[in-house]
């Protein structure tokens, strides 16, 4: 069991490390050709920060173990919002742009109905399956945040602005081949060695995937938001997590359904519904106290939250 432990943790490292060789190549490649710094954000950066999730779920759903495509993506929702958040929000308050309330947190929401809606079926009947219809549906909605996306980063070119690490022909081709590597090998490491995981300690592949695995691949959300929470740069860290929720539902879900339809466990629509919850209590709290703002009470809250449902869920399987 430490083995596997050890493996799983040395899997993380692999795949977050791999993203960011991945996104450092390719934004090094992409400026060598001219490319715009617009494009390389809205593309090569925001593919790197959901890497991790999205190779974890590719691997679980061509290996068919479903329940975990599901636990990973609602779970990295749930540690990003409840989790994250909590701790970015106790280190400052967190005030936002207008823009992240109106827009990006309802667009936020509208995720977990799609998804609520298709995993039950209720727009088609018949099994409980996300089916390669329903990852098309979910990746036109991804097409569309991209373009709201694309419309916000050209009316602030600044925040499109992405390090250059001036990097010369072999370093780009090698951080290219590693990055990709890393994030081959380490989504293979974690799927495998979380499946062992849940066999050794007598739980279900969706606890193993709600709290190791989406913790694990929520990591790069962690310290951007920490981060930027710390240098006072709010929008950053709301923004980052806002952005990786719809993310995680509309890309990698719909590519882990498109690879291999999903069957739907109803036992997700709880999880979903909390994640659902805190995302409206996030929006109310833009009005609470101080306008457009989450307080240090309010982030303490959705940390307890997190806590609390994470002891409920391991408690529930001993």
């Amino acid at each position: 069991m430490t083995l596997q432990i050890l493996f799983l943790l040395a899997g993380f490292v692999i795949l977050i490390k791999g993203a960011d060789w991945l996104v450092s190549g390719a934004s090094s490649l992409a400026r060598k050709y001219g490319i715009p710094d617009l494009v390389i954000g809205l593309t090569i950066v925001a593919f790197g920060t959901s890497a991790p999730e999205l190779v974890v779920s590719v691997f679980a759903a061509v290996q068919n173990h479903q329940d975990i495509v599901f636990a990973n993506v609602i779970g990295s929702n749930f540690f990003n919002l409840f989790a994250i958040l909590g701790i970015a929000g106790l280190i400052t308050p967190l005030a936002v742009q207008s823009s992240t309330v109106w827009k990006e947190i309802p667009f936020s929401l509208l995720a977990l109905i799609v998804i609520f809606l298709l995993g039950n079926e209720f727009l088609a009947g018949g099994f409980k399956l996300i089916s390669r219809v329903d990852a098309l549906i979910l990746l036109l909605f991804f097409c569309l945040f991209l373009l709201y996306i694309y419309r916000q980063m050209k009316a602030d070119v600044s925040d499109a602005v992405v390090p250059d690490r001036h990097l010369s022909g072999t370093k780009i081709g090698l951080f290219i081949i590693l990055g990709l590597g890393g994030l081959i090998l380490g989504g293979r490491i974690v799927v495998n060695n979380a499946i062992e995981l849940a066999d050794a300690f007598g739980v279900s592949e969706k606890i193993i995937g709600l709290t190791i695995v989406a913790a694990g691949t929520s990591l790069p959300e962690l310290a951007t938001s920490v981060v930027a929470a710390y240098r006072k740069n709010n929008d950053i860290a709301v923004g980052n997590i806002i952005g990786s929720n719809i993310f995680n539902i509309f890309l990698i879900l719909g590519v882990s359904a498109l690879i291999r339809p999903i069957k739907y466990n109803i036992s997700f629509n709880t999880d979903i519904c909390l994640v659902a919850a805190g995302t409206i209590f996030l929006f109310m709290a833009m009005f609470l106290g101080g306008k457009r703002k989450l307080d240090r009470w309010e982030a303490g809250l959705l940390l307890i939250a997190y806590i609390a449902y994470t002891v409920f869920l391991i408690n529930r399987e001993i």
